[in-house]
C-alpha cells in the first residue's frame, strides 16, 4: 500500500513538473512581457507594422523590370476578306502570346516612393512601442490593484484579531463586574466591522487579479500570484536624467520625428509628376491570323514585298521594342495642387512634433513629481502607523485600568486600521508612479 502511494506521489509530482505556469508567481516585468504577448491593442499594431513591411517589397519590387506573359485571342466578324470587317484588325482570327518586359526608367533614380515607405514601416514600428507602453500602464495599475488587495486582507485580518482580543477583555471585565454588557456589544459591532473589511479586501483582490488576467494569458485565468515589491527600496534618477531617457527612448517623439520626414518624401513624390516618364517595353512571341510559329496560307495579306504578295510561308515568332516618353504639359494646376498639398502636411507634422515634445516632458515631470510626493510621504505614513501602534496598546492598558472607555478603544483600533491602510497606499503609490516613469524613460 504505501509502494502504491509513493509511486502515485512521485507521478503526480513529475505532471506538475511537467506543466508550466499551473499557477505561476509573476513580478512586475514578467505582467508586462505576457501582456505585451497576449494584449489585443499590441498585437493589432504589430500586425499594422507587418502590413507596411509588405508595402515596402511591393515598393521596392516596382522599381525593378517586370515581366508578364500575355495572352490573346480575338475573333472578329468575317466579310469575304481577310481582315474581316473590322479594319484595325489583322484578319478574322487574331491570335496574341507574347512575353512582355515592362521598366520605367526614371523610377530608378526616384527614391522618394521608397524612402516614404520605409519611413511608414519605421512609424509603424514606433506604434507598436506606443501601444506597448500603454498597455504597461494599465499593467501597472492592476498589478499595485492586486497587492493593495492583499496588504489590505493582511491589515483587516490583524485588526479582527484586536478586535477580537478587545471582545475577549471586555468579557472578562463583564464577568468581573468592571465593565457594562454596553462595551462588550461595542466590541462584538466592532469585530463585525473588521471582517466585513476583510470580505470586501478579498473581493477587491478577486476583481484586481481578473482584470489583470485577462492581459497575461492567451486563455482567461485568474490563477496566479504576484511578487510583492511594495516594501522594496528604489531610488528615483535625477531630473535633468529622467528627461533626457525620456527624449531619446520616446516611440511618441520617433513616430512624430519620422511623419515629418515621411511628409517631406510626400512633396518629392508629388513633384515627381512634373517631370516626364520613360518607359521600355520588350515584346516577344506570337502575334498572327494562326496559332502557330510558322504560317503556311499564301494569302494577298499585303505584307509581303514578294510579287503578288503572296508568300508560301511566314514566321510569326518574333519581337518588338518599344520607347515611351510622356511630358506633362498641362495638368489645370493638379499638380502643383497636390505639391502644395504635401506642403501643408509637413507644417502640420512640425507643429505635432513641437506638441509631442511638450508632452513628453509635461509626462515626465508629472510622474516625477507623483514619484518624489510619495516617496516622501512613505516615512510619515510609518511613523503614524507605529504611533497608532502605541496608541492603541496604552488607550486599552488604560481601559483595563478603568481610565478609558470602550468608545476610545475602538476609535484607537479604528484609527490604527486606517493609518495602516494609507500607509500601504502610499507604498503602492510610489511603485506606481515610479514604474510609469520607467515606462517613460524606458526602463520597463
Amino acid at each position: 500500500m504505501n509502494t502504491r502511494i509513493l509511486l502515485w506521489t512521485g507521478a503526480a509530482a513529475l505532471v506538475c513538473a511537467q506543466t508550466p505556469d499551473a499557477h505561476p508567481t509573476l513580478t512586475l516585468q514578467d505582467a508586462i512581457a505576457r501582456a505585451r504577448q497576449y494584449g489585443g491593442v499590441v498585437q493589432s499594431a504589430t500586425l499594422a507594422a507587418a502590413q507596411t513591411q509588405e508595402d515596402t517589397k511591393q515598393v521596392r519590387a516596382a522599381r525593378l523590370p517586370q515581366v508578364n506573359w500575355f495572352n490573346q485571342y480575338i475573333n472578329t466578324q468575317g466579310d469575304g476578306t481577310p481582315s474581316g470587317i473590322f479594319v484595325a484588325n489583322d484578319g478574322v482570327h487574331v491570335y496574341n502570346e507574347q512575353g512582355v518586359v515592362h521598366e520605367e526608367l526614371f523610377s530608378a533614380v526616384r527614391r522618394g516612393e521608397l524612402n516614404r515607405a520605409l519611413l511608414a514601416e519605421a512609424i509603424a514600428r514606433a506604434k507598436v512601442e506606443i501601444a506597448a507602453r500603454g498597455l504597461n500602464a494599465t499593467v501597472i495599475q492592476n498589478y499595485y490593484a492586486i497587492l493593495s488587495a492583499q496588504h489590505r486582507i493582511g491589515n483587516a485580518r490583524q485588526s479582527v484579531q484586536e478586535s477580537e482580543h478587545f471582545l475577549e477583555i471586555t468579557g472578562k471585565l463583564e464577568k468581573g463586574g468592571e465593565a457594562a454588557h454596553a462595551d462588550v456589544v461595542k466590541a462584538q459591532i466592532e469585530v463585525q466591522a473588521r471582517q466585513r473589511d476583510v470580505q470586501e479586501a478579498q473581493l477587491n483582490l478577486t476583481k484586481a487579479k481578473i482584470a489583470l488576467g485577462v492581459l497575461l494569458f492567451p486563455n482567461f485565468s485568474a490563477d496566479f500570484d504576484v511578487v510583492d515589491d511594495l516594501s522594496r527600496a528604489a531610488a528615483l534618477p535625477a531630473v535633468g536624467e529622467a528627461q533626457s531617457q525620456a527624449a531619446a527612448s520616446s516611440p511618441d517623439l520617433k513616430a512624430a520625428t519620422t511623419q515629418v520626414e515621411e511628409a517631406g518624401q510626400e512633396i518629392s513624390v508629388a513633384r515627381y509628376q512634373y517631370l516626364p516618364s520613360f518607359g521600355l517595353d520588350f515584346f516577344y512571341g506570337i502575334d498572327a491570323n494562326q496559332f502557330a510559329v510558322t504560317s503556311h496560307e499564301a494569302q494577298a495579306t499585303g505584307r509581303s514585298t514578294l510579287p503578288n504578295y503572296e508568300v508560301a510561308a511566314r514566321h510569326n515568332l518574333g519581337y518588338v521594342a518599344q520607347a515611351t516618353l510622356n511630358v506633362p504639359v498641362w495638368t489645370w494646376g493638379s499638380i502643383h495642387s497636390k505639391v502644395k498639398q504635401a506642403e501643408i502636411r509637413r507644417e502640420q507634422a512640425r507643429s505635432d512634433l513641437s506638441v509631442t515634445r511638450r508632452i513628453v516632458d509635461a509626462n515626465v515631470a508629472a510622474a516625477y513629481a507623483e514619484a518624489q510626493g510619495a516617496q516622501a510621504q512613505i516615512a510619515s505614513l510609518r511613523q503614524s502607523v507605529d504611533l497608532a501602534r502605541e496608541s492603541v496598546r496604552l488607550t486599552l492598558l488604560r481601559y483595563q485600568a478603568g481610565e478609558a472607555t470602550a468608545l476610545e478603544v475602538v476609535d484607537a483600533q479604528t484609527t490604527l486600521a486606517q493609518a495602516r491602510g494609507a500607509y500601504d497606499e502610499g507604498l503602492a503609490r510610489f511603485r506606481v508612479a515610479l514604474a510609469e516613469l520607467q515606462t517613460l524613460t524606458g526602463s520597463l
